[in-house]
């Protein structure tokens, strides 16, 4: 199949997970074409059958446009590389603004390719962008206009049916998944050293926005570090940051907080975790608590959204409601303080994660794009 795939090339998960879904199909003879203002984070160099097209964003900048048409020029490229590569379908990540310019992209295709369209829901542009009022009608009206409609966990396709009706919509849920040859427990390079060896190791990444609830995770770590001796590795930016390292010196464990700012590799960090810390508001799958327990790392999380479809409480990491660092930093301190619950854990996450793996489940995007395109 030719397929072309659109994404937010920036840290977060949407765009890592539709990057990974692009690569893994290029590996499986597809012919994948990713078109976005610039190139995906997670695309490292050159892959056999994946190519990157870029949205021409330097152009056309006339006074008349306060703020440049991204969505008109992403439409009109879709449509170019569509027309060039003879695309059988596009694949659009995050329903704003995606899905809507993969909808202006067929109809300008109309009568000359017949090309399908589907659109993957991964949760803020659901529970957060989507239900603005201003966004609210376009973003029912594109999910409805698709050919073909996932969502990455149960949660969120309910969830979308019960805040947009789309009654018209058949929306299949198909999780996110972990490449298992990158995210594994001896990912760690011997010569690194994240923390004293003497330190429990904590880990966070996100793009710190509000619904990440990073002032919880430093407030979590400093209630452990009172108990041990710990260290707490920020990886990622975003508008919270600022926030969380005032908050670390505000609890006056700054100096055992590493803010690493964002990472293209993360494997070996997360595979020299001892915990992960995603205290979200909400999180639609989590895919980065699915990628530490790849490399063999607990998880501490929030009993909220998909988290609780990924990971079960005393099994494969710990989850509390989110907001109750009280009860997190307590579960969190328990479980460090015993090596054997910790080794059964760790062990019980790394089987969990081989379920979600991409040989599980690339094989069910393939068959629904068959089904889509009538195959």
């Amino acid at each position: 199949m030719k397929i072309g795939i659109t994404c937010y090339p920036t840290y977060g998960g949407s765009g890592a997970m539709a990057t990974e879904l692009g690569l893994e199909l290029a590996r499986r003879g597809h012919d994948v074409h990713f078109i976005t203002y610039d190139s995906p984070f997670r695309l490292r160099g050159y892959v056999e059958r994946a190519t990157f097209h870029q949205v021409d964003t330097s152009v056309g900048r006339y006074p008349l446009f306060e703020h440049f048409p991204y969505t008109l020029a992403l439409a009109s490229r879709q449509y170019e590389v569509a027309m060039q590569e003879q695309l059988d379908l596009l694949h659009v990540h995050y329903a704003i603004p995606h899905a809507t310019t993969a909808f202006l992209a067929r109809e300008m295709l109309r009568g000359q390719l017949p090309m399908k369209v589907i659109t993957t829901l991964h949760g803020t542009d659901i529970t957060l962008v989507g239900q603005e009022e201003s966004f609210y009608a376009i973003t029912k009206f594109s999910i409805e206009q698709s050919d073909g409609v996932t969502a990455v966990s149960d949660f969120l396709r309910d969830e979308t049916y019960r805040a947009f009706g789309c009654v018209s919509c058949d929306l299949r849920s198909i999780p996110n998944f972990v490449n298992l040859a990158e995210y594994r427990p001896d990912a760690r390079h011997p010569e690194e050293h994240f923390a004293p060896a003497d330190h429990k190791m904590l880990v966070h990444i996100s793009n710190f926005r509000e619904v990440k609830r990073v002032k919880d995770v430093v407030r979590i770590f400093a209630r452990v570090r009172r108990a041990m001796p710990a260290t707490l590795v920020m990886v990622g930016d975003g508008p919270d940051r600022h926030d969380a390292e005032h908050e670390a010196r505000e609890l006056g464990v700054a100096g055992d907080v590493r803010f690493l700012g964002r990472l293209d590799t993360v494997a070996p960090l997360l595979a020299a975790a001892d915990l992960f810390l995603l205290p979200s508001q909400t999180e639609s799958f989590g895919l980065a608590a699915l990628e530490a327990m790849a490399c063999g790392s607990p998880v501490l999380a929030s009993r909220t959204g998909g988290l609780p479809e990924v990971l079960t409480d005393g099994v494969e990491g710990i989850l509390e409601p989110p907001g109750s660092v009280e009860a997190m930093a307590r579960r969190a301190v328990a479980l460090l303080k015993d090596p054997v619950a910790h080794a059964a854990m760790r062990e019980a996450a790394i089987a969990r994660a081989q379920t979600f793996s991409a040989d599980a489940v690339v094989p069910q995007y393939e068959a629904f794009y068959r089904e889509v395109l009538g195959q």
